[in-house]
């Protein structure tokens, strides 16, 4: 080997080195107890972390938690959200707390919190300008944090499109809680936010991914939703949206069933947009399902198997985008509905994560909806996995 190859080797095996990511995961029952254990397992004997990313199970008292990691933090951006469920290497699980500390000279951060209450389309173009502070580096995406509701996400998403653009990607999720009444909520440094959206622009001098899958296949003819409210199906091919839905599905179904049996939007290209649907028996004969009127869908059916494929499809979709590049992290926004899916099958499902991962970090939360736009302006999604690789 010559002189000037040693040299580009050591340069590289360098510049890898300069990129770190680390992650940190409690259970502790006490919200301040568990905050600093998570932060401090997370960033470890590093010295030179930019981000804090916080996923907290709903059930804690997120005020003491976010507070006590941005004291462990001491001046270091930390962003987050309420969880319906924490994911790392160690597995799925529904009562913890995971914080994913990134650092290094390769990594520049720019974090910001928009209030989303009056316009949701607004909040997130305002939330993607931070997207210009990262403008330097080579390789860019923007994520996107947001608590609700569900109906308005497609429009925080094209809002971001609309100042980012379409050579930045979109990633992220709707912050979700264990209970199915629960109320999400945002962390940006040790405040807690409501009716919000917190933007995290990641710019990294080496590639970063993002895969999208959900496995979800459609069956039977279309169906034209005819009317509908922001978060309710009113109609579907001129009649009671349930009563067609029950038709399909052979009659009232328990919520199991419905679970595995959502309604795909029809895109240009590439998988159907999936949308949860819950049969509630409103005298109204609706659906609790946030679909705009005019939208052609499709009955979607798969089994555990089809499912747990998508979470290689996902994988091997990110980690290819970062070419002969090692992964750095794996940042995982999965849907709790998923999760229920999948039920004794979502541990196997993380284990597989993690087998494509390596040795890269793994961290990430069950959602209440996914954010993921790689290409056109749409990206909101439900029942669907994405996986955001850095190298």
């Amino acid at each position: 080997m010559t002189m000037d190859m040693e040299r580009a080797r050591a340069g590289l095996e360098r510049a890898r080195r300069c990129r770190w990511a680390g992650v940190g995961r409690s259970a502790h029952a006490d919200a301040v107890v568990a905050g600093r254990e998570a932060a401090r397992a997370a960033l470890g004997e590093n010295a030179d972390a930019h981000l804090l990313i916080v996923f907290a199970s709903g059930r804690y008292d997120l005020r003491p938690l976010a507070a006590e990691v941005s004291d462990v933090a001491a001046g270091i951006p930390v962003v987050g959200c309420s969880s319906a469920g924490e994911i790392d290497a160690s597995g799925a699980g529904r009562d913890s707390v995971v914080v994913l500390a990134l650092g290094g000279d390769g990594f520049s951060f720019s974090a910001t919190a928009v209030s989303a209450a009056e316009d949701a389309r607004d909040a997130g173009a305002r939330a993607a300008a931070c997207v210009g502070d990262v403008a330097d580096r080579e390789h860019r995406v923007l994520m996107l944090l947001t608590d609700g509701p569900a109906e308005a996400q497609t429009d925080v998403v094209r809002g971001a499109y609309s100042v980012a653009g379409a050579g930045v990607p979109l990633v992220g999720g709707l912050g979700g809680t264990p209970e199915p009444g629960g109320r999400p909520a945002l962390i940006y440094g040790g405040a807690i936010l409501t009716g919000a959206v917190v933007g995290v622009a990641i710019g990294s001098d080496a590639p970063i991914g993002v895969g999208v899958r959900h496995g979800w296949r459609p069956v039977g003819d279309p169906m034209l939703i005819t009317r509908a409210l922001p978060d309710r199906l009113l109609e579907l091919d001129g009649r009671p949206a349930a009563e067609v839905y029950r038709e399909r599905l052979g009659g009232r179904q328990p919520y199991a069933v419905t679970l595995m049996h959502p309604l795909g939007l029809e895109r240009r290209g590439g998988e159907a947009h999936v949308r949860f649907v819950v049969d509630d028996d409103a005298p109204d004969g609706s659906l609790d399902a946030a679909i705009p009127a005019g939208s052609m869908v499709w009955v979607m059916e798969a089994d555990r198997d089809d499912v747990r494929a998508a979470t290689d499809a996902a994988c091997r979709e990110a980690l290819d985008a970062l070419g002969d590049e090692p992964a750095q992290a794996l940042i995982v926004f999965d849907c709790d509905a998923r999760m229920q899916s999948l039920g004794a099958d979502a541990e196997r499902d993380v284990a597989q994560i993690v087998a494509h991962a390596g040795d890269a970090t793994v961290g990430g939360l069950y959602t209440w909806g996914e954010i993921a736009r790689t290409r056109g302006s749409a990206g909101f999604h439900q029942q669907t996995l994405v996986v955001l690789a850095l190298a």
